[in-house]
């Protein structure tokens, strides 16, 4: 089968594509035909060993998936046929993947593949980030940095299922255009955001997602009312920020990290109680992941590197078939 290979640690534009072993489950895995494959920023992340998952080289990088089970285990609920979305968290930039039946989740009729390759890494972490470690509640303001890409985009959608008002955050016209378009009920320019948002919205906001890090993390503090809570899911910008600890005092305000997977691997069964909470919002349309570009297995390094030089908008799909 082909499969994405890294090989060296010198960035997206080093991995390979290359024919490798057929993979075969062991006897507690389900196996999947892989049509589509997510790409995430830890991706970028591990094509530089810069991740905290350090796998050995040669590795086959990709996290998140859709396709269709070949073969399951007994007991599983799964058969072969079956439309899946999986998160085998490494391995599935291939035309296969074997996976636990865990990780493995229903994917409803009127979701393509491309779209359900874009849900688990993204949709499972702010649905996390934002009900349980957020404690949203509807009628709430919620901030979204980096709003036009595949968190972004996920973060708007759960946030106005949930029901609460969204701003979102970009860097350009055309990324509030895809803002927007994925439900966002106001855009604002990255420049400047904190008197933007400041003059919109006197109070302040209640809550602000923030995947991307660096120099606004100071700014989006002073955007919060009083209790209002900062949620730090990532550093696409590059810089882990240093934080000024009497600014939470002044107001009240929570910073609270979102570590999904540290949570998740020590409670195995949150994703599918994740997954049963989220499913309907999938099946209504309520919830319908932005597609961005859609790229060949043979341009995974074009892909990569979208998110890498942060030109992505919406979420980029690897098609494997």
């Amino acid at each position: 089968m082909r499969a994405v290979q890294v090989t060296t640690l010198d960035g997206p534009d080093a991995i390979e594509i290359a024919d490798v072993a057929d993979i075969e489950a062991a006897g507690n895995q389900v196996l999947i035909d892989v049509h589509a494959a997510g790409v995430t920023f830890p991706d970028v992340l591990q094509t530089r060993g810069l991740y905290q998952i350090k796998p050995p080289l040669p590795f086959t990088p990709g996290s998140e998936v859709a396709g269709v089970v070949v073969t399951a285990p007994d007991g599983s609920q799964l058969k072969a046929g079956d439309r899946v979305a999986a998160f085998p968290g490494l391995g599935g930039f291939a035309e296969r993947v074997a996976v636990d039946p865990t990780v493995v989740f229903p994917l409803a009729d009127n979701v393509s593949f491309e779209a359900g390759a874009g849900i688990p890494m993204n949709y499972l972490t702010v649905h996390f980030a934002l009900l349980r470690r957020g404690r949203l509640a509807a009628g709430e303001k919620v901030l979204v940095h980096g709003a036009a890409g595949g968190i972004g985009t996920a973060a708007i959608q759960v946030a106005k299922a949930f029901g609460a008002e969204v701003i979102a955050v970009v860097s350009s016209d055309s990324k509030a255009a895809v803002a927007r378009d994925a439900g966002a009920d106001h855009t604002i320019l990255s420049a400047g955001f904190r008197d933007a948002v400041k003059e919109r919205f006197p109070a302040g906001v209640d809550i602000v997602v923030d995947p991307v890090g660096g120099d606004r993390m100071t700014d989006s503090l002073r955007c919060l009312r009083a209790e209002g809570r900062h949620l730090v899911i990532g550093f696409t910008a590059g810089e882990i920020p240093s934080v000024r600890v009497n600014r939470l005092l002044l107001n009240n305000i929570d910073l609270v990290g979102v570590g999904w997977g540290a949570f998740w691997l020590s409670n195995p069964g949150y994703l599918q109680e994740q997954w049963r909470e989220l499913a309907p919002h999938f099946e209504s349309g309520a919830l319908a992941p932005v597609v961005g570009e859609v790229v060949a297995l043979d341009r995974a390094a074009d892909a990569l590197r979208a998110l890498d030089e942060r030109r992505a908008t919406g979420k980029v799909i690897l098609a494997t078939r």
